[in-house]
């Protein structure tokens, strides 16, 4: 079988590690002394003490994985030893169809930690958020649990309920979010217009992202009645955990022309491999922005700063997650696999973006509906000429009217969304202001 390579947090399978002091401590001389042989010779004496003399009779597979896992988890979040049966969930995963409740996790202190909920999953329609702590399910505290385990307990038959408890920032006490299970069949991309914008929504990058991605351009250009009358695109890469490095190379490579979208170095300086643009952009070259936050990570990093760095495109939004590692998935001899961080990635200037993220060129954090802005309703309409008593009128023709009209109704959508959707309604104004000045120049 073939190595997978990964550039996404990667369906959150970690282990833990479980210590405690030996009678004896080795001093610092006997320890430089060992060879790596005497290591393994002392883990095989320890594993058939605990073997013999354990106060219960210990499940010597669970002990073998616990101690794989203690191994890789101590390199960083991201390398994870793969069971037969989690691999086989991953390979399902990647293919963007699997069960469960539609987020991706991470463990921060103890703590699952929602990296992002994936779009139209139960997860995401009952609320969960990006950052979300999950501290208990189904009434059990998950501290003390490996995230393969958590993952775990949040599996289940399709249609049953799982409650999960919820710590949010901004939240006043924990709180219990019931969810039902389902068929997660997740469409990678997905497009639609607004006004005379293409939306483009990537959500993960698997197998079948670029080829989503071009189905959804095509779609919107039918939509709009040609290529040439769709004004700009945006991009969204929000709460866009990753996935497959090829498919973000690929997705990249849709709107550029030529140049480096990303390279990967290893260990050894000379295992390095540079992945380039080839001619073609997708959109005839029409103005793009990007939207990102903190859900944006890995995969989706790797977009956001070739086209950042290329200035193909203008990135809005809020700082995306900051992975900046890629992982290799090595299959093993017993079915199962390990998932081994083999190098990093670099965006075309050469920006590595671990654990800083990329920063977009225009801020704009996501602002919720506060309660009062349904209840007061719109603000009140302020006076013009046209209220005044004996106000000359303006004579329209037909096609006067209809436009003023069009213009009308597309100020109120501009304005709902921005009730909606903050982020996706300043992108817009953007592009709109970057055609206004592209058709006077």
């Amino acid at each position: 079988m073939k190595k997978l390579v990964v550039a996404a947090l990667g369906g959150a399978l970690a282990g833990a590690v479980i210590t405690a002091p030996f009678a004896v401590p080795l001093s610092a001389q006997e320890s430089d002394a060992r060879t790596t042989y005497e290591y393994l010779d002392l883990f095989g004496d320890i594993f058939e003490r605990v073997r013999a003399s354990y106060v219960e009779k210990a499940d010597e597979k669970a002990l073998i994985e616990s101690a794989i896992n203690g191994m890789l988890a101590s390199l960083d979040p991201h390398s994870s030893y793969l069971p037969p049966s989690a691999f086989d969930d991953m390979k399902v995963q990647t293919k963007g169809e699997f069960g469960g409740l539609g987020i991706e996790v991470t463990m921060e202190n103890g703590f699952i930690k929602v990296v992002s909920p994936i779009d139209d999953t139960p997860a995401a329609e009952a609320g969960v958020e990006s950052n979300d702590f999950i501290t208990h399910i189904d009434g059990e505290s998950v501290l003390g649990l490996t995230l393969a385990d958590a993952v775990d307990k949040m599996r289940g038959p399709v249609g049953s309920d799982i409650t999960i408890t919820i710590v949010r920032e901004g939240a006043d006490e924990p709180f219990d979010v019931v969810i039902t299970r389902a068929n997660i069949k997740i469409a990678a991309a997905k497009g639609r217009v607004e006004g005379d914008v293409g939306v483009l929504r990537v959500t993960q990058f698997t197998q079948q992202t670029f080829e989503n991605l071009q189905e959804s351009i095509l779609k919107v250009q039918e939509e709009m009645g040609g290529a040439d009358n769709v004004k700009g695109y945006v991009l969204d890469l929000r709460n866009n955990p990753g996935g497959l490095l090829n498919q973000a190379v690929a997705v990249s490579d849709a709107f550029l022309e030529s140049g480096e979208i990303v390279s990967t170095r290893g260990r050894d300086p000379q295992d390095m491999d540079r992945y380039q643009a080839e001619a073609g952009d997708l959109t005839g070259g029409k103005p793009m922005v990007v939207l990102i936050n903190g859900g944006s990570a890995s995969a989706s990093e790797i977009v956001a700063g070739a086209l950042q760095d290329h200035r193909r495109a203008i990135i809005l939004g809020s700082k995306s997650f900051g992975k900046g590692s890629v992982q290799t998935i090595m299959p093993l001899s017993g079915k199962g696999a390990i998932r081994l961080t083999t190098a990093r990635y670099y965006t075309p200037s050469g920006r590595s973006i671990q654990a800083l993220g990329i920063e977009p060129d225009i801020l704009i954090e996501q602002r919720a509906l506060a309660p009062e802005d349904d209840e007061n309703g719109p603000p009140p309409r302020t006076r013009s000429e046209a209220d005044l008593r004996g106000s000359l009128e303006n004579a329209l023709t037909d096609d006067e009217r209809k436009h003023l009209e069009d213009e009308r109704a597309r100020h109120e959508a501009t304005a709902e969304l921005r009730r909606q959707d903050l982020q996706l309604a300043y992108a817009l104004d953007v592009l709109t202001g970057l055609s206004v000045y592209g058709a006077d120049r």
